[in-house]
């Protein structure tokens, strides 16, 4: 297994200023089943979330909707104060009626009250990198956006960003305030946001990929992949996740976990480093 060092992965620097370890860490995983509730094992769940820094994990994605707030409340818990450098990204927009249930509301008072209680629980005076979950269909998008400007100018919020959206989202709300980052499902096994992703790079925004495990069996079930995974001595997901490494350099991977030793596999994955053919092949199979 190649040394554990997040640090490997590169870096990037979000919204310009805030430079992280391309490889991240999710935390949604650190909740019950269906994304609700306390996990199953709470010690194991702040074991994790203590490692990060051990193993150059400096930036960490959570969201006020998992568990409800059960995540953030566990990062603050086990990481505050923080190591200098370490970034906790947040959500909202996204309401709990149950598990596995995820209703969409971007109405202004409710984002901003997610604002404020997300500082609390994650015991910051201001959220270096804040995400809009979900555009809500429902709710003028001026009235969206406007507000994420006004916490930015307030000093709530130092870089705001998007999930789940197209090219035309992104520039809407650029009309509003500088998009840092979109958080889009993109993964070795689906390429659905690959216009979205050439945007990003295109204006030096990071690009989140959820679900970015995903693909890891295609690989396993390849004779050629199966090549690349023995000669790195990986596995199908660590080989997947260094595929989205290589892929491009706004990338920014997040995969989650629960356990210590699946997040040390995860990180694993910064350590490899694929040839151009390797790259190729491997986009082949997954195209």
């Amino acid at each position: 297994m190649p040394n554990l060092d997040a640090s490997a992965s590169g870096t990037f620097a979000i919204g310009g200023d805030l430079t992280v370890n391309r490889l991240g860490f999710g935390a949604m995983r650190i909740t019950g089943e269906g994304i609700w509730g306390p996990p199953k094992d709470r010690d194991e769940a702040i074991r994790v979330l203590k490692r990060l820094p051990d193993i150059g994990v400096n930036f960490i994605d959570t969201a006020e909707s998992y568990g409800p707030y059960i995540s953030e409340e566990l990062i603050g818990e086990a990481l505050a104060p923080y190591d200098k450098g370490t970034i906790v990204a947040t959500k909202s927009g996204l309401t709990r009626t149950g598990p596995g249930e995820w209703p969409v509301l971007g109405r202004p008072e409710f984002l901003r009250q997610g604002v404020l209680m997300s500082l609390r629980r994650l015991k910051l005076e201001r959220l270096d990198l804040w995400q809009l979950h979900r555009i809500d269909d429902k709710t003028p998008r001026e009235d969206q956006f406007g507000v994420i400007a006004e916490m930015q100018k307030e000093g709530l919020i130092r870089h705001a960003g998007l999930s789940e959206v197209s090219v035309d989202d992104i520039k809407e709300a650029s009309k509003h305030f500088k998009v840092a980052t979109v958080q889009n499902l993109y993964n070795f096994a689906n390429r659905k946001s690959e216009a979205v992703l050439k945007y990003c790079e295109e204006n030096g925004i990071g690009f989140i990929p959820w679900f970015p495990l995903a693909g890891g069996e295609l690989v396993e079930g390849h004779a050629e992949a199966k090549a690349i995974m023995d000669k790195h001595g990986a596995s199908g997901s660590q080989i997947a996740l260094a595929w989205l490494l290589k892929r491009s350099k706004v990338m920014l991977p997040i995969p989650g976990t629960g356990k210590v030793k699946h997040l040390e596999d995860n990180v694993a994955a910064a350590g490899i480093d694929l040839s151009d053919d390797e790259f190729a092949t491997l986009d082949k199979i997954a195209g």
